[in-house]
């Protein structure tokens, strides 16, 4: 369910509506898009026109998904009911979503104190003002706590949207839909320049040897305490962390895409063992290997 207010911006939304709304031959509709507004009806937007937006507030007491895509002005506050709306929606298990400066309606629920949170390079520095309980991190394009998640700009809006179809439908599916949007089906750590230059493509052409952070250092001719400091100011994360999480999408792939074995899968990915990959696996993804390809198997 997206939640609009004018004026709307037609390309956020766009992006949802792409992602989650577009009916394409070939392609399991996985989702169903909606919108609502608080006040039914017409509804501006940032191309001239006015939409018309039958839905009201009531719609977000069935959605899996809240979306905001957007919040113009930004310094617009939340009307009571849209506040309880969102609270209501979050209590009961939604997850709540935004796109670019939708962010600011959401910080306004006090749902991202104490949590990281990005937007818009351009508007990092007055998110940071007004709510200085959230962490603010530009530089990444989007993120994601389960129950909430932000993105950048309205650009990263698709690729958090399509990071949350291959969260809920794997990876081939979430390729699948981004081969016929014509985009790259999964752009969550672009490879920065600078202080970590050509490493992430060397360790991710080397998955199914034992890597360790002291490898990574190594490759770069610094320290591991160098190495996470660089890690920390470009992704946001650890070098360790970094490096089991793409062990984890790959095997995701592999169970996806081929009839290996589970020890199979373990070893591709440098795991070693199916124990190993069974352990990191459910704590990653919420569920077994086996659980997860029998869900997610491609015929």
């Amino acid at each position: 369910m997206a939640l609009v207010r004018p004026v709307q911006s037609t390309f956020e939304l766009g992006c949802a509506a792409e992602v989650f709304g577009t009916v394409r031959a070939g392609v399991p509709q996985h989702y169903e898009l909606r919108v609502c507004t608080e006040t039914p009806g017409p509804v501006e937007t940032s191309a001239g026109y006015t939409m018309s937006v039958p839905l009201g507030l009531s719609a977000l007491a069935s959605a899996d998904t809240v979306l905001i895509p957007g919040w113009a002005p930004v310094e617009a506050p939340l009307s009571a009911r849209v506040h309880r709306a969102l609270l209501r929606a979050h209590s009961r298990g939604a997850r709540l979503v935004t796109i670019c400066s939708g962010v600011f309606a959401l910080a306004r629920t006090g749902l991202l104190d104490g949590r990281s949170a990005t937007t818009h390079w351009g508007r990092a520095a007055q998110l940071r003002r007004e709510f200085p309980r959230v962490r603010v991190e530009p530089e990444r394009p989007y993120v994601d706590h389960g129950d909430v998640a932000t993105s950048a700009g309205a650009g990263a809006g698709i690729d958090l949207c399509l990071h949350l179809v291959r969260r809920d439908h794997g990876a081939a599916y979430a390729g699948l839909l981004a081969r016929h949007m014509v985009m790259p089906p999964h752009r969550e750590a672009p490879p920065p320049p600078g202080p970590l230059d050509g490493l992430l493509e060397w360790a991710g052409a080397r998955l199914g040897t034992p890597l360790s952070v002291s490898d990574l250092a190594a490759y770069l001719s610094v320290s591991p305490r160098t190495l996470a400091r660089r890690f920390a100011d470009r992704l946001g994360t650890s070098p360790g962390a970094w490096l089991l999480a793409l062990r984890i999408t790959e095997a995701r792939t592999l169970l996806e895409e081929t009839d290996l074995p589970v020890e199979a899968v373990a070893a591709r990915v440098g795991l070693t063992s199916a124990v190993n990959l069974r352990r990191h696996f459910r704590a990653q993804v919420g569920t077994t290997p086996g659980a997860y390809r029998r869900a997610f198997r491609v015929p």
